[in-house]
């Protein structure tokens, strides 16, 4: 089982809010998740994040890949694998 740390969406039309989840790679963007680690929120000037460093690291040390974009949130939240 091939386990991500990735993006799903929430909130309106053209407002959209993410989650940052961990979640098996073959589920549906928004699908099944198994663990909340965080939020983005891409609307505000600048952009703001909350992530769960522990939880974060956690499963980063147990090798779920995160994507691109999460990989670039975690940069600014100095979580480091």
């Amino acid at each position: 089982m091939a386990v991500k740390i990735r993006l799903t969406r929430m909130g309106k039309k053209k407002k959209p809010l993410y989650r940052i989840v961990v979640a098996d790679s073959r589920n549906a963007r928004d699908g099944k998740v198994i663990d909340e680690i965080g939020t983005f929120d891409p609307n505000t000037d600048p952009s703001t994040y909350k992530v769960d460093e522990e939880k974060a690291k956690k499963w980063l040390a147990n090798g779920a890949q995160p994507t691109e974009t999460v990989g670039k949130i975690f940069k600014l939240a100095n979580i480091e694998k």
